[in-house]
C-alpha cells in the first residue's frame, strides 16, 4: 500500500515537473517578463546619464569662460557625452531583445493554436492573437522611434560641443542656448514614450499573457 502511495506521488511529481505545451510557451512567457525588466533597467541607466549629459551642458558655455584650462573641460563634456552613446547603443540592444522576445512569444501561441482541431476556437485564438501582436508592434515602432530620437540628441549636443571648441579656439565664443533649449524638452518627451513602452509592455504581460495559465 506504501508503494503504491509512493509510486503514484512519483508520478505525479514527474508529470508536475517536465510537463510543457508543444510550443513550450512558459519558456517565452518567462523571458518576455525578464526582457521587459531588462529595458527598464537600462532605460533609466539611460535616462540618468543623458540628465547628467545635459546638465553639464547647460553650464558648459559659462565652465569655458571661467575654466583656467578650456580643453580640460572640452575632454569631461566629450567623456560624459561618449557615455550617453554607450548606454543609448546597449538600450537599443535592450528593445532589440525585447522585440525578438515579443515576436518569439507570439510565434509560440500562433503554432500552437493553429493545431488546434476545434475550427471556431482556432479561429477566435489567432484572431485575438494578431489584434495584439499589431497593437504590440505599434508600441514597438514608437520604442524605436524614442531611441533613435536619442541617437540624434547626441548628435546634436557633439555639433554643439564641437561648434564651441572652433568658436573658443578663435576667440569667439558661439550662443548655444537655442540648441540646448531643444535638446533638454526633447529629453524629456523621449523618456515619457519610453516609459509608456514599459507600461504598456508590463500590461500586455499581466492582463493578457500572465493571466493565461
Amino acid at each position: 500500500m506504501r508503494i503504491s502511495a509512493l509510486l503514484s506521488l512519483a508520478f505525479i511529481l514527474l508529470l508536475t515537473s517536465c510537463y510543457r505545451g508543444p510550443e513550450d510557451l512558459p519558456k517565452y512567457k518567462k523571458k518576455f517578463r525578464a526582457q521587459i525588466d531588462g529595458f527598464e533597467k537600462q532605460k533609466d541607466k539611460t535616462d540618468k546619464k543623458v540628465e547628467e549629459a545635459v546638465e553639464k551642458l547647460s553650464g558648459f558655455q559659462k565652465a569655458i569662460k571661467d575654466a583656467e584650462n578650456a580643453d580640460a573641460e572640452f575632454k569631461r563634456v566629450y567623456n560624459q557625452w561618449h557615455k550617453v552613446d554607450k548606454e543609448v547603443k546597449d538600450l537599443n540592444k535592450e528593445y532589440e531583445s525585447l522585440k525578438s522576445d515579443a515576436e518569439n512569444l507570439f510565434n509560440a501561441m500562433e503554432a500552437q493554436s493553429s493545431g488546434l482541431k476545434d475550427a471556431t476556437t482556432k479561429n477566435e485564438l489567432l484572431n485575438a492573437i494578431r489584434k495584439t501582436r499589431s497593437d504590440y508592434e505599434s508600441t514597438l515602432s514608437r520604442t524605436q522611434k524614442a531611441v533613435n530620437g536619442l541617437n540624434s540628441l547626441h548628435d546634436e549636443a557633439l555639433e554643439i560641443i564641437k561648434a564651441l571648441e572652433v568658436a573658443v579656439a578663435v576667440g569667439q565664443i558661439a550662443q548655444i542656448n537655442t540648441g540646448l533649449q531643444s535638446i533638454e524638452s526633447r529629453v524629456d518627451r523621449i523618456m515619457k514614450d519610453l516609459n509608456v513602452t514599459i507600461k504598456e509592455s508590463k500590461d500586455l504581460y499581466e492582463t493578457r499573457i500572465a493571466a493565461q495559465r
